[in-house]
């Protein structure tokens, strides 16, 4: 690769926008980024990712008429794999080498683009997008913010305790990621946890612009569960730490019990306390192993090396239109 070739690709921006069944917005989102292409001062590529989408979400960025941007293509999995797992499925196929991502919904400020870029410029190899304010349920802001603080107590000590969903960042990480491809992990503690200079926009984010958020619950408690057993020993640890207490708690109790029946012979046996401590005792051992199997599951997981995304198809929309 020639020294133009480099400059050229570390002179313009990719985003990737990963999607899921977006038919209701996805125009509007082509709308706005097309638009706002005119007045960045850099060259941008849009790599949507189509994470499993069953509706007309493709067909419909396929037929767009892109009058400004120069490159864009489409990026079609093979199935659902997740958010995190499309953004890497996207990063691998950029061709600038600073990257970001952006949901297709625009509840992000488009603005930060230009902003963040000024500051790869400046020298930092990250921007983190914090949220300043967002529109969102009380449910899903008291669930960001008590997962923003976890994240920072026990996992990665510079996450925002206001919680971040984008960030930029230039060839240096995108080249660790390329060559880190983790499975069940969270793209954003990857490179929060790998210590290169960043900095911090704080920024007003926006309601959804239509259609439903993908976000469910369910995909909360996984990203949860991943982020704390990928990047934090502190539940493997709590089961040591509950182990420790159970028996000493155990200790105390049998002695009480040994003490109380040399005092008092008649004292009836206590089987519901018996009951009680039995089931106690045996919810915390299933609650252990549980953690301990989530840590062994991820293990065999990994060493089985299954792909974290498969790529159906590409599709380059310049070479069409």
């Amino acid at each position: 690769m020639s020294i133009s070739d480099i400059d050229d690709k570390r002179n313009g921006l990719s985003i990737v926008v990963p999607f899921l069944n977006e038919e209701e917005g996805i125009v509007a989102f082509c709308d706005a980024i097309d638009e706002h292409s005119t007045v960045l001062d850099f060259p941008i590529e849009i790599v949507f990712v189509n994470d499993g989408s069953t509706d007309k979400s493709v067909e419909l960025i396929r037929q767009y008429d892109f009058k400004n941007l120069k490159k864009v293509k489409v990026v079609d999995l093979s199935r659902n794999f997740g958010s995190h797992a499309a953004i890497r499925a996207g990063v691998a196929n950029a061709y600038y080498d600073n990257c970001t991502w952006m949901g297709s919904d625009l509840q992000e400020p488009i603005e930060f683009l230009a902003l963040s870029f000024e500051q790869l410029k400046a020298g930092y190899d990250a921007v983190y997008i914090e949220k300043k304010t967002v529109k969102v349920s009380v449910f899903n802001r008291a669930f960001s913010k008590m997962y923003s603080r976890l994240m920072r107590k026990y996992a990665v000590s510079n996450y925002s305790s206001d919680g971040i969903s984008v960030i930029v960042f230039n060839h240096k990480i995108k080249k660790l990621l390329n060559d880190n491809i983790e499975s069940n992990s969270s793209i954003m503690l990857q490179i929060m946890n790998s210590g290169y200079k960043y900095t911090t926009l704080s920024l007003d984010f926006h309601e959804r612009s239509a259609g439903k958020s993908k976000w469910t619950l369910s995909k909360k408690i996984k990203l949860f569960i991943d982020s704390f057993v990928a990047f934090s020993f502190m539940p493997i640890r709590l089961v040591s730490i509950i182990g420790i207490i159970m028996f000493f708690v155990g200790l105390i109790a049998g002695i009480v019990v040994v003490v109380n029946k040399f005092i008092n012979p008649s004292a009836p046996l206590g089987y519901s306390t018996v009951a009680v401590i039995l089931l106690v005792g045996f919810g915390i051992t299933n609650i252990s192993l549980g953690i301990i199997a989530e840590y062994l599951w991820r293990a065999y997981d990994a060493a089985r090396k299954r792909p974290v995304y498969i790529v159906s198809e590409v599709y380059d929309l310049t070479d069409e239109q």
